[in-house]
């Protein structure tokens, strides 16, 4: 455990709390503003005929509202060759099920939705303890439409936009480094390494899922895409770290140390 730490007197800290609370203000005004962006942004209508599989049954995504105007999808990478959850996705949506009874009643209905199997979800949903709905998207063009899943192809030639920025082509496996043998160096494994290690893949199979949001609305039978999300755009729904960054070592990280909710020792 480490801290930069500053011993003073009550009167010194209510003067750097003054200051600081006068920057959570200025964060706090600027956050409304940006959440005012982002109503503000252009509806585009949907007109693709996108398929789901839920416990209901197929369904499209104007039934993937359940009836409500607003949609939340959380895209959790869950690929189809994957042996469990993504272990950060699962962190995020541990809070799940706490925010959709308060959406629901809002309007919004708030739904996971993924490539594997809807078996598999469901087996991992249950395993969790969660019970907010979760679909499958499976081969169908959902999730490569809205830059949460790529192929193999695109990874080597460079033709992965995600993020809203191209990313360079997946450099080849070196004979004798980690890539091919990792085995034999699991100590130098990458963070992306380790959590795809845990999500039973590969670093490559891993990052053909990735994780995102989106929002849309529906008006009649119309269906608008309203905003998307990805990568560090997800901390605000990271509840954990939102208590971490008020604690009084902050995140005070050391690698990948997070687990599934049911992976940890007893504390």
């Amino acid at each position: 455990m480490t801290a930069t730490r500053k011993i003073g007197t009550r009167q010194e800290w209510l003067a750097a709390r003054l200051d600081l609370f006068a920057q959570e203000k200025e964060l706090t005004r600027r956050s409304d503003a940006l959440a005012r962006q982002r109503r503000a942004l252009p509806w585009v209508r949907v007109d693709k005929a996108y398929r789901f599989d839920t416990e209901q049954g197929s369904a499209t995504l104007a039934e993937l509202f359940g009836g409500r105007s607003q949609l939340l999808v959380y895209h959790f990478m869950f690929g189809p060759d994957y042996a469990a959850g993504c272990p950060s996705c699962s962190a995020i949506a541990d809070g799940f099920d706490g925010f959709a009874v308060h959406l629901a009643n809002h309007d919004v209905t708030l739904m996971a939705v993924s490539r594997a199997p809807l078996a598999t979800l469901l087996a991992y949903r249950r395993r969790m303890g969660w019970s907010f709905p979760w679909a499958s998207a499976g081969d169908g063009e959902f999730n490569v439409d809205f830059h949460v899943a790529f192929t193999a192809a695109q990874q080597r030639e460079g033709g992965i936009e995600y993020n809203y920025r191209r990313e360079p082509a997946l450099p080849a496996a070196v004979p004798g480094s980690c890539a091919s043998n990792g085995a034999a160096c699991a100590q130098e494994r990458s963070p992306v390494q380790i959590i795809a290690a845990q999500a039973g893949t590969d670093a490559a199979t891993f990052t053909r899922d990735r994780p995102g949001m989106s929002a849309f609305v529906r008006e009649g039978d119309a269906v608008y895409h309203t905003y998307s999300t990805y990568a560090r755009g997800l901390d605000g729904l990271w509840g954990m770290y939102q208590w971490l960054d008020r604690a009084p070592l902050g995140r005070n990280e050391h690698g990948i140390w997070w687990r599934r909710r049911d992976e940890y020792a007893p504390c």
